[in-house]
């Protein structure tokens, strides 16, 4: 396995933090209730993009990871779930191994790898799930009952398979917008 260098480490950090920026913009779209359930397809849209671009600069096994981890910390510092670093931690090793399959440079796997990824963010709206009745409290405590009631009814408990099939089906689609966007790039990379 190659060692990641100065420079790998670099984009991670310039990518995690133009990746960070975009899913925090779009999460403050859970302010308005009826917009929280479409949030999390949202953010792995648009996260797909950099994140592509991101993938034309990964060669080695450990970037996305890493770039995982970095995310998943910074959204727990700013108040999502403790979860979040779990699911960081367990899709971004998973997105990367798919990734790595495919040599850096199989667009189907970099696609799936993708939506695996988008999986990191899950930890953070597992508590509408595993933690309902103390999350509805805290939510209908920080931004009132009225919200906390709206969200919750949007998101029955059933309702967890589909936010997984969303999220992962999100990062597909922004995988395939992002290459589009980035043609020339994927190109002189590469990448089919």
């Amino acid at each position: 396995m190659a060692k990641l260098e100065i420079k790998d480490l670099i984009n991670v950090g310039i990518f995690g933090v133009l990746y960070y920026v975009i899913f925090y913009a779009i999460g403050m779209l859970q302010l308005i209730p009826v917009l929280f359930p479409f949030c999390p397809i949202l953010m792995a849209i648009a996260g797909g993009i950099p994140f592509m671009l991101f993938i034309t600069r990964v060669e080695k096994f450990g970037m996305i990871t890493l770039m995982g981890i970095i995310i998943s910390i910074l959204i727990f510092l700013t108040g999502m779930s403790y979860l979040t670093v779990i699911t960081g931690i367990i899709f971004a090793i998973l997105g990367d191994l798919v990734i790595k399959s495919g040599n850096y440079k199989d667009f189907k796997k970099i696609a799936i790898g993708t939506g695996v990824f988008s999986l990191w963010s899950f930890g953070g709206f597992l508590p509408l799930w595993v933690m309902r009745d103390s999350y509805k409290a805290m939510m209908a405590q920080g931004y009132g009952v009225e919200y906390a009631n709206t969200v919750f009814a949007l998101v029955p408990d059933w309702s967890i398979i589909a936010y997984v099939i969303m999220i992962v089906v999100g990062g597909i689609i922004g995988a395939y917008i992002g290459r589009a966007m980035l043609k020339k790039h994927f190109e002189r990379a590469g990448i089919a």
